[in-house]
């Protein structure tokens, strides 16, 4: 093969792998942007239901972020059900250690219960 064809070889490689990266980071920057803003009304929509103050509310937004996309990463995961389930079980009980740092007690046993009634809801 000479040189100009496996420079042309390379460089069509190297660009197709640049358009994929650029994809995944948009595709990412996207979905992150999305998850932003509806943990932004759920935050403010739990700040009414919880009384919370402003540092609360950021505080629940950014814990709603994280969990949000790690409950994502592992429902998009290629484990089974059962595995899916028992990382779930272990993801909330951290959702809650998080949110008992900076919510009272009322807030806290407020937040799950109308949390099941939400649940039971759906």
């Amino acid at each position: 093969m000479k040189l100009q064809h496996k420079i042309a070889l390379i460089s069509v490689a190297a660009a197709a792998v640049a358009g994929f990266v650029y994809s995944q980071i948009y595709i990412h920057e996207k979905n992150r942007k999305e998850i932003r803003e509806i943990a932004a009304e759920l935050a403010l929509t739990w700040k009414g239901q919880l009384n919370l103050n402003p540092e609360q509310t950021d505080l629940l937004e950014d814990a709603i972020i994280e969990y949000t996309i790690k409950k994502n990463e592992i429902i998009n995961s290629s484990l089974g059900n059962i595995q899916q389930i028992n990382k779930l079980k272990t993801i909330q009980k951290n959702e809650h250690h998080t949110l008992k740092k900076f919510l009272d007690e009322d807030q806290f046993e407020n937040y799950i219960f109308l949390n099941k009634q939400i649940t039971r809801k759906s």
